[in-house]
């Protein structure tokens, strides 16, 4: 759509720029499509330019989910038609992640040393290794493997497959530990600066897009802080979903339902101020410095443990919102639907029609 509008219609810029710039974007943390409406902003208008295109681009989606996440803390929880609704919102919320996964590996794992390092790191994940261990060792083994040390490369993967298993060894039954599956948490109030440091982590580790930044979100939210519980996360994804929105916008969700709304504005602010202050700090630094060879494969190195996260994020989602043959019914069609129809309407139209069957049943 921006492509589009600014390319197009507007012809404010050329196409081969629109392409360099995000191809610079694509390898640096942070929502792309947001840096990008931030940095054609600055050229634009100069630094206020590029601050009000960002604010543009985030701002109807930040009202709409406010609005709703008052709702649903107020009022849904109590009505059986809107938990209904949620508990088939929810089957497809994992439909559409697990397709995300695939759909993000294809591009990302282009080599076997990259899916190998994405299996280790869901395995570390579902261990409850800290995933900074975890994307850490991902990027340095990459780059050992393409410095043709491939000794020192599988020798930090050995070091990463054990600490799997002496985290596993010290959490029996790892695999299927995740938050609590209820949908009300034992509610309490989070540090507003504790939910702006989750928002932050997760601008600065999310590449490419919305879903690297679940797995960054749940960790803090749901398994470290319990804030929220797993089917409370995935309503605020089914409510991300159905938005005229980034799919990003959840975070104000989780923020909500955390502290308040002074924790969805804290929660929102972390998310997208990397994006404001990576663009607006040097975008032509930016160009020279993605250019790096060693920059690139450190980057795809992390990239594929990301991509394990989000594997990871997934089997705890299924665990959650996936129980009974009639949601794992729903659930097969669901992951049919994304799989066959292309279509940029199917995340919404999947998420609405599950909630209406979840509904019906």
């Amino acid at each position: 759509m921006i492509r589009r509008e600014l390319v197009e219609e507007e012809r404010w810029v050329s196409p081969e720029r629109f392409n360099r710039t995000l191809a610079v974007y694509q390898v640096l943390p942070g929502p792309e499509a947001h840096e990008l409406c931030v940095y054609f902003g600055l050229l634009a208008g100069g630094r206020p330019g590029g601050i009000l295109a960002g604010l543009g681009f985030m701002l109807p989606g930040l009202l709409l989910m406010l609005a709703l996440s008052a709702f649903y803390v107020s009022f849904g929880l109590a009505s059986p038609t809107v938990a209904s609704l949620f508990a088939g919102a929810q089957v497809g919320v994992v439909a559409i992640v697990v397709r995300a996964v695939h759909r993000i590996g294809a591009g990302a794992l282009r080599d076997r040393w990259l899916l190998c390092l994405a299996v280790l790191a869901a395995a570390a994940e579902l261990a409850r290794v800290p995933f900074a261990i975890g994307l850490a060792a991902c990027g340095v083994a990459y780059v050992l493997s393409r410095r043709r040390l491939v000794a020192m490369a599988v020798a930090v993967a050995i070091l990463l497959a054990a600490a799997t298993v002496l985290f596993a060894l010290r959490r029996p039954g790892f695999a299927g530990a995740a938050g609590s599956p209820g949908r009300v948490a034992a509610r309490r109030e989070a540090p507003v600066g504790a939910v702006f440091a989750s928002g932050l982590r997760a601008g600065l580790l999310t590449f490419g897009g919305a879903y690297t930044a679940i797995p960054f979100v749940r960790h803090d939210a749901v398994e470290r802080n319990g804030w929220l519980t797993d089917r409370q996360f995935l309503d605020g994804l089914a409510l991300g979903g159905i938005l005229p929105a980034p799919l990003i916008i959840f975070g104000t969700f989780v923020g909500y339902v955390a502290a308040g709304s002074a924790g969805a504005l804290a929660m929102t602010l972390g998310i997208f101020l990397p994006a404001f202050a990576i663009t607006l700090s040097g975008h032509a630094t930016l160009e020279r410095v993605v250019q790096n060879r060693a920059l690139h494969d450190l980057l795809d190195g992390i990239t594929a443990g990301v991509v394990g996260l989000i594997a990871a994020t997934s089997v705890h989602l299924f665990r959650a919102g996936v129980s009974g043959w009639r949601r794992l019914a729903l659930f097969a069609v669901a992951l049919a639907v994304v799989y066959l129809w292309k279509s940029k309407a199917a995340v919404a139209v999947v998420v609405l029609g599950c909630a209406l069957a979840g509904l019906a049943l």
